[in-house]
């Protein structure tokens, strides 16, 4: 069924909800003195602007590995990183390490 008004075009759907999730969307239209339906479809609105970004505990997570990992960054002069990173790009066009061959 469509239903028209207010400046949109709504279609009615039936959800199953458990009793808990029932009663918290209750306790939010009632303290947002809001219809259920328009604390659902912001709610559906807020939820999907989040997919994607970290939750709370993974940016977290996420925190620690990042403040272990820095600290074993060795602190070089960027000129002495530069001809060690050339010295290995002038080994590896000159074939590598040579070895003798054991045939």
């Amino acid at each position: 069924m469509v239903w028209y008004g207010m400046g949109m075009v709504a279609v009615k759907v039936t959800f199953t909800l458990d009793r808990t999730a029932i009663h918290k969307l209750e306790e939010a239209a009632r303290r947002l003195s809001m219809p259920k339906s328009q604390v659902v479809r912001e709610a559906i609105s807020e939820y999907n602007d989040r997919i994607g970004l970290l939750g709370e505990r993974e940016r977290r997570e996420k925190l620690r590995a990042f403040d272990a990992l820095v600290p074993l960054i060795p602190s070089r002069p960027n000129g002495a990183v530069q001809r060690e990173l050339k010295a290995i790009r002038d080994a590896r066009r000159a074939g590598g390490r040579r070895s003798p061959s054991l045939a």
